[in-house]
Parts: C-alpha cells; structure tokens; sequence
C-alpha cells in the first residue's frame, strides 16, 4: 500500500495509479484534482474554413507560417 497522499488530492484511486506508471506528483495531483465535468472543454471551437473571410485565411496563414508551420 502507498502512502496516503494527503487530504488535497480529490480521487485518491487515480493518484495512486498514476504515480505507479511514473508520473511526477504534481502531475497526478494536478490530474486528479480535475473537474471531470470541464476537463476536455478548454480549448475554442472555430468555424468551418468555408466560411472565412479572404483577410481571415491570410491572417491565420501568416500566425501558423510565423509558428513555423508547413504548409
């Protein structure tokens, strides 16, 4: 049996599982204190390219050439 991980940490079960497979602490902890709820719904949702504007495409075009970005 592992140590108890502390009262901080939300799902004890998914704490233990992810240090035994080598993840660092924080990292666990930081996974299993996650609102499951919200967890994939981070990131943005954009419209489809057809309906872009020219001047959106060639803006977009110049962030990801500028990230180096291959075409």
């Amino acid at each position: 049996m592992a140590k108890d991980p502390g009262s901080s940490i939300k799902d004890d079960e998914q704490y233990e599982a992810l240090r035994e497979e080598g993840v660092s602490k924080e990292k666990a902890a930081r996974i299993a204190n996650t609102d499951r709820s919200t967890a994939g719904k981070r990131g943005g949702e954009s419209s489809s390219y057809e309906d872009w504007s020219k001047d959106t495409s060639r803006i977009a075009r110049r962030r990801s050439a500028s990230r180096g970005a291959r075409a």
